[in-house]
């Protein structure tokens, strides 16, 4: 038979064990809780900082015409077009500077008239007020056969030769610049300067139309320095070196593997799971 100081004994110390395990659950508990509260708070700094990217990525400039610049070079084949023939031309350097010089120069003169129409509304109603008061007072009598006319005036037996109609590459070529670039800067204009005059009309603002042309030449003129660069040959590296592969290179080879996405695909292949799980 159990004393019952023995029994209070064992009463007391299962209570305590009870105690102990309450005091144990609660921490375990009371820590979960923190955990939980520290990744809760943390999840939503992560994904403050996610759309903050993503609306940075997003964002505009304060010029309607700069956004449409943007717009027309990223949207549209127009620096492909120009880097494909631009890089074409490696026989020598002039054949790129002529092509870049008529580039511009074709850019610069399609746009010219462009913003000359756009201001030439009441011009063309006016015209056309006074081509029909001159229809209205232009009113010639003649008999059955004209050529009977004292006034008539019988060409009918010169002969008129036909003008030669100019090479439109003529027309478009630059004084002293080098034709072969001048050939191939025509024949790629021809298939860009649609989409340069579409983003173009579709602006009113006098500033955004400024803006937009001078900044559409000064880039153009930048990309065709970064081609350049992208086309100069460097010299061979000694043969003791040849074998040898420079920090540089590695971590330039490592970027280079990695596709450029646009910020916003980025952002949808985050987790933030793993990344709360990998700063936990």
């Amino acid at each position: 038979m159990i004393d019952r100081k023995e029994f209070a004994e064992e009463l007391l110390l299962r209570e305590s064990i009870r105690n102990a395990i309450g005091i144990v659950g609660r921490r375990r508990a009371n820590k979960l809780l923190t955990e939980s509260k520290a990744e809760n708070e943390l999840r939503l700094i992560i994904r403050d900082l996610i759309s903050e990217a993503a609306v940075a990525a997003v964002a505009k400039h304060a010029s309607t015409g700069i956004n449409t610049l943007e717009d027309l070079l990223k949207g549209t084949n127009t620096l492909s077009v120009l880097e494909t023939g631009y890089k074409s031309l490696t026989t020598d350097i002039q054949q790129r500077t002529s092509y870049m010089n008529h580039i511009l120069n074709a850019v610069a003169d399609s746009l010219a008239p462009e913003e000359s129409r756009k201001h030439a509304g009441e011009d063309a109603e006016l015209k056309e007020e006074v081509d029909e008061e001159l229809d209205e007072k232009i009113d010639i009598e003649v008999g059955d056969r004209p050529e009977d006319d004292p006034d008539f005036i019988d060409v009918e037996d010169e002969v008129i030769e036909e003008p030669e109609e100019p090479d439109p590459r003529e027309e478009f070529g630059l004084e002293g610049e080098d034709k072969t670039g001048r050939n191939r800067a025509y024949d790629d204009f021809e298939d860009i300067e649609k989409n340069i005059l579409t983003a173009y009309d579709n602006l009113d603002n006098p500033e955004d139309m400024t803006m937009y042309e001078e900044y559409l030449i000064k880039n153009l003129a930048l990309y065709f320095e970064k081609w350049e660069g992208q086309l100069q040959v460097t010299e061979e590296p000694p043969a003791a070196a040849q074998d040898a592969i420079a920090d540089s290179e590695i971590e330039g080879a490592a970027a280079s593997a990695v596709p450029e996405f646009a910020l916003e695909e980025i952002l949808t292949h985050l987790d933030i799971d793993d990344i709360i799980a990998n700063l936990l």
